[in-house]
């Protein structure tokens, strides 16, 4: 007489009736979700606090590859979030055809996502490149304030290479910076169309440009050259707008970079076999919940940064 096997329903008692995996995941995602939100609550509290004098995210994110010296504010930036939620529809369509056991579907569709994700990242390396090595420099006070320079007539900003000076005994100090203050000053003094601007805003949220006699008085406490940004200074205006740029986009950064990974792995799998033998790609669906979770904080860190 034989035996009957009965197998218990290891779903029972579980929402959704989801498998471990699947409830491993979305434990992941919501403590995630909850560092993230810290981490953007701090910047919202942050940009609040100096509300006056934070950099304008049309004045800082204006490049383009291959398109130096024409400003385009937020095309990149778009661009970059455009590909990224192409790459969530893509694995959208991945996981779906997963269900249907669609072997070759699938491996084309995670491929895209992996294309997409690889785009975003390098994107995002190439945007770091360029916030640190920046564009036009500035002058920091004893204070800490930065003081940028503008065409006294168009108002429009005049990078340090176009007045200022190399002298002879010059000494930059750390060797970071390419002109002195005393170059700096010496160039200014030299042009006098140049006006300095600080970055207090006014009340229709430019940044506030001198006159010429407020800007020789202010410059007597430029202290520092700075070009481009750090952890330490900021050509861009407040130092906590570049530590935490760094900090949230690069935390992102890594997520993305991880899911490339993961999405790669999988993307193996998929091409051996692995699943279609277990007749379930429930391992694609779970990377899927990542990878739009991802995209999904994106949107977040894109509406605080550079849309607010």
């Amino acid at each position: 007489m034989e035996a009957t096997v009965t197998h218990a329903d290891t779903t029972e008692g579980r929402p959704f009736k989801a498998s471990y995996g699947k409830m491993m995941i979305w434990f992941f995602i919501v403590s995630d979700a909850l560092t993230f939100s810290g981490f953007l609550a701090a910047y919202g509290f942050s940009r609040f606090k100096f509300m006056d004098t934070w950099p304008i995210a049309d004045e800082v994110f204006t490049h383009v590859p291959f398109m130096h010296g024409n400003p385009q504010p937020m095309i990149y930036v778009a661009f970059m979030t455009f590909v990224l939620i192409i790459s969530s529809v893509t694995m959208v369509l991945a996981v779906d055809a997963g269900h249907k056991l669609k072997q070759n579907r699938v491996a084309w569709l995670m491929f895209a996502t992996i294309i997409g994700g690889l785009i975003f990242v390098g994107s995002q390396a190439w945007e770091w490149s360029t916030f640190i090595r920046g564009e036009y420099g500035a002058v920091e006070t004893k204070g800490g304030q930065i003081l940028q320079f503008v065409d006294a007539e168009t108002h429009k900003q005049v990078a340090l290479s176009e007045f200022a000076v190399h002298l002879e005994d010059d000494f930059t100090g750390e060797g970071a910076t390419t002109y002195s203050v005393a170059g700096v000053l010496k160039g200014f003094e030299e042009h006098g169309d140049l006006l300095v601007r600080t970055q207090k805003l006014t009340e229709d949220g430019h940044k506030t440009v001198l006159t010429r006699a407020e800007s020789v008085a202010k410059l007597e406490g430029a202290k520092h050259v700075v070009e481009g940004a750090n952890l330490i200074r900021n050509e861009y205006g407040s130092k906590l707008f570049g530590d935490f740029f760094f900090f949230i986009t690069g935390f992102h950064g890594f997520h993305v970079f991880s899911g490339v990974i993961l999405n790669i792995i999988i993307f193996a799998n998929v091409i051996v076999g692995t699943y279609e033998k277990r007749k379930s790609y429930e391992m694609v669906e779970k990377v899927g919940l990542y990878w739009h979770f991802v995209d999904l904080v994106w949107v977040f860190v894109f509406t605080f940064f550079y849309l607010v």
